[in-house]
């Protein structure tokens, strides 16, 4: 087998392990409130994870955290930036929904997003305690969109068909 073989059918296999994941009827302004949320969340984190490291202290969930966060920018670099975009520019313009989000990602991207939830979940616990961190928990509202959000990539990956957030903000108590 040759090398440019070789790299066509890796290419190929990359090719076959993408998947269209359809976020329906997103709403920008509660996207924008769990993006602001999240970040301030992710700065607070890597602060306090330098500053571990600095004084030689065992933060053990900042440290989770940044080695979840590069392990996803490795995995799924170029996957969302057209949509972070495209978010972005919805806020700015005061657009309330996006009638369509489409993502291709890879088949990664299922494990990535429950991976990423779970710790999203654990820092708000943190928060709540409110013995390490600064940063407040996130409202109810941000993590119900936050866990609808990643459950379609969770969920179309693995074959689901869609869920429009008005159908899950509907059925919410």
């Amino acid at each position: 087998m040759t090398g440019s073989q070789k790299s066509g059918e890796q290419a190929g296999d990359r090719e076959a392990d993408l998947h269209e994941v359809h976020l329906l009827e997103v709403p920008v302004g509660l996207w924008a409130k769990a993006q602001e949320q999240t970040d301030g969340l992710l700065r607070e984190f890597a602060l306090a994870a330098d500053l571990a490291d600095a004084e030689g202290l065992d933060r053990h969930l900042p440290k989770r955290l940044a080695a979840l966060l590069e392990a996803l920018s490795t995995k799924l670099a170029g996957f969302s930036s057209e949509q972070e975009q495209q978010l972005f520019a919805a806020a700015g313009a005061g657009q309330p929904v996006i009638e369509d989000l489409v993502y291709l990602v890879p088949g990664a991207a299922a494990e990535a997003s429950q991976a990423l939830g779970d710790m999203l979940d654990e820092a708000d616990v943190f928060c709540r305690e409110g013995n390490h961190l600064l940063t407040l928990a996130a409202e109810p509202d941000v993590v119900a969109f936050r866990w609808w959000y990643l459950r379609q990539f969770i969920d179309q990956v693995a074959g689901a068909e869609p869920v429009p957030w008005p159908a899950v903000e509907a059925a919410a108590p």
